[in-house]
């Protein structure tokens, strides 16, 4: 059993304070004092101090590490999870199951990710860190977008609300075109058959889940798409049940197409008629063509591989991604600082430990906010992104933490780089879901997927059938920065320009031994910029402290997105927020719905863990 359980979440606090001193804790903590009583939380703060959270929140369910010899898939919907089951027991590869796991998740968890949306994927295969990839099938800004695209008649940004919704918020999806292309080099069985599970289960139908009905019973902006309206709610606008069963024609038509033709089903031809009509005839209209479509290419970039720990090598994404610099920075400064003796306290991380990170986090994320954009329009710091990970550049930040809080951090300059941008303003980055595969000759997937945020742009297409239900295109241009300038006229690193790639915080990650190069663990969430958070944790509390993937994962989550210190709602006691305050801290609790899901190697072969925070689910043999 997991170590950590929350309280509330069908235990008795007894429990929960029985288990916070069970085990490993044992060891980590030399004893347990009792929690504190429950206390009423502080009143809610401006949104311009926190990220929204990435989807609501729908609970706690008690999940087990789920061990196998031979493969593995974690993902974000036991329906989906079950698809890539199936594809490895089939002979299929790491890559395989990734597909298909992605088209189910585009049936029975739309509104995080599908084919309407992009996509990061990192692959290795069994010659391990000499063999990574990274495959990249982020969305990209149409040829007729300009910085301007989200200025008001005023000049001003318009507000995020009215910029995710409608045609304008729509970018050139690309996950289908780098999954195809992926499977090209990595693929085992034919790429028609990894459609099959999602197709029957969109024709025979599948069982309305709690979180989607609780996601469709909060977002009212949805009715007001007719094919969106049709197909999730019933004739009285409210979400179908629980349990109802969902069937998607249209939906199964168009996988088809794409299973027979290929991404040229959805990129060329009448589907991409269809979607870009519907992007150019809203209410609120965008301006990408049926050309943009048939022009997106993906793009295979060369990953960023960083030494951690003397023992390990962490392999993530690059730019456009900021979540490999990001997370690496973080966990580097610490490496930097002084080490802390306990930095878990009654089960969860203490405030002297929680101190340096959120400090480190406020520097990196002030480095994010001015630098990372699309390397193919912005060049990197000093020359080379690695820089923002050298040594003494690392050093030299880290001196910068003290023993009262920063609150907020200004961006460095590695390697005296000048600073030619403004910082971009935090902006909402939500609806994600994440895929962790390993197959039984060494192949490894590590894929974070996206439609920005809860159901993408509001915007439901049909590919022309004509037939209910359809699928989600993304918002993912609002994860360009809204404002391209400052006050005084200096240019923002991420704004609009055509063709550019949106900055992104998806951290799909793949960990190598530093020695024999063999593949340790593949992992990533969804969380919107806190990504980066739930992925250093998971990371942290598994390979350096020796947490099981899984209660690595059941720990709180926790950050600083360069503003206040913020913790997962009701999991910290009163006297660790308490002892942040007096190092001057701001502490605010919000909800962190993360949505990791991680596999590890272990002696025995695998272990897998899924976020009890969300639906997702581990099989293996």
């Amino acid at each position: 059993m997991s170590p950590f359980v929350p309280p509330g979440a069908g235990v008795s606090r007894a429990r929960f304070e029985a288990l916070a001193c069970a085990g490993w804790l044992v060891v980590l903590l030399a004893g347990c004092a009792p929690l504190p009583p429950p206390r009423v939380l502080p009143p809610p703060v401006a949104a311009d101090l926190l990220p929204a959270p990435p989807e609501v929140g729908t609970g706690w369910t008690e999940k087990q590490a789920v061990r196998s010899k031979r493969f593995m898939v974690a993902a974000a919907n036991p329906l989906a999870t079950d698809a890539g089951y199936q594809i490895l027991r089939a002979g299929g590869s790491a890559l395989d199951a990734a597909v298909a796991v992605q088209m189910v998740l585009a049936l029975v968890e739309p509104q995080s990710s599908g084919i309407g949306g992009g996509a990061f994927l990192m692959h290795a295969d069994a010659r391990g860190a000499a063999s990574v990839q990274a495959w990249d099938g982020r969305e990209t800004a149409p040829e007729a977008a300009d910085e301007k695209l989200f200025l008001g008649s005023d000049g001003k940004a318009v507000p995020f609300r009215l910029a995710r919704i409608g045609g304008r918020a729509v970018g050139v999806p690309g996950a289908v075109r780098m999954l195809e292309a992926a499977h090209r080099q990595h693929g085992l069985l034919p790429w028609a058959d990894l459609f099959k599970p999602a197709i029957r289960l969109a024709e025979d139908g599948f069982a309305m889940s709690y979180r989607l009905h609780t996601q469709l019973a909060r977002d009212a902006d949805l009715l007001q798409d007719p094919l969106a309206r049709a197909y999730f709610f019933d004739i009285e606008g409210k979400p179908h049940a629980v349990g109802h069963r969902m069937q998607n024609p249209a939906l199964a038509a168009v996988l088809r197409q794409i299973a027979s033709k290929g991404s040229d089903a959805l990129h060329q031809g009448p589907m991409a008629a269809d979607l870009a009509s519907r992007v150019q005839q809203h209410r609120t209209p965008g301006s990408l063509t049926a050309a943009d479509l048939a022009h997106y290419q993906p793009r295979q970039r060369k990953p960023m591989c960083t030494d951690w720990l003397e023992r390990y090598r962490v392999c993530g994404f690059p730019p456009p991604s900021s979540g490999h610099l990001a997370v690496m920075q973080i966990l580097g400064l610490l490496e930097r600082l002084p080490a802390v003796a306990q930095p878990l306290q009654h089960g969860v991380p203490g405030a002297d430990w929680l101190h340096p990170y959120t400090e480190a986090s406020r520097l990196a994320y002030a480095d994010r906010a001015m630098y990372v954009a699309d390397p193919d329009f912005v060049p990197a710091p000093a020359g080379d992104w690695h820089s923002l990970l050298d040594d003494a550049y690392l050093r030299q930040r880290a001196a910068l933490v003290g023993i009262t809080s920063m609150q907020r951090a200004k961006a460095g300059q590695p390697g005296g780089a000048p600073l030619a941008y403004t910082p971009m303003p935090e902006q909402p980055e939500q609806g994600t879901s994440h895929v962790s595969v390993v197959d039984d000759q060494g192949r490894a997937v590590a894929m974070t997927t996206t439609v920005e945020t809860a159901f993408g742009a509001h915007l439901m297409a049909d590919g022309g059938t004509g037939l209910p239900g359809g699928y989600l295109l993304n918002n993912q241009m609002t994860d360009f920065s809204l404002a391209p300038t400052d006050a005084q006229g200096r240019p923002v690193a991420n704004r609009v320009q055509p063709g550019k790639r949106p900055r992104s915080s998806m951290s799909p990650t793949l960990v190598f031994d530093k020695r024999s190069g063999q593949l340790l663990m593949t992992l990533g969430s969804a969380f919107g910029p806190a990504i980066i958070h739930s992925t250093a944790k998971t990371l942290i509390a598994s390979l350096q402290w020796g947490l099981d993937v899984q209660a690595a994962i059941n720990l709180p989550n926790f950050g600083s997105f360069n503003g206040p210190t913020v913790l997962e709602t009701g999991l910290f006691p009163l006297a660790t927020m308490q002892a942040l305050r007096e190092r001057g801290h701001v502490v605010r609790e919000m909800e962190l719905t993360s949505g990791l899901q991680a596999i590890q190697r272990t002696p025995q072969g695998w272990l897998g863990g899924a976020d009890p925070r969300r639906e997702g689910a581990v099989r293996g043999d």
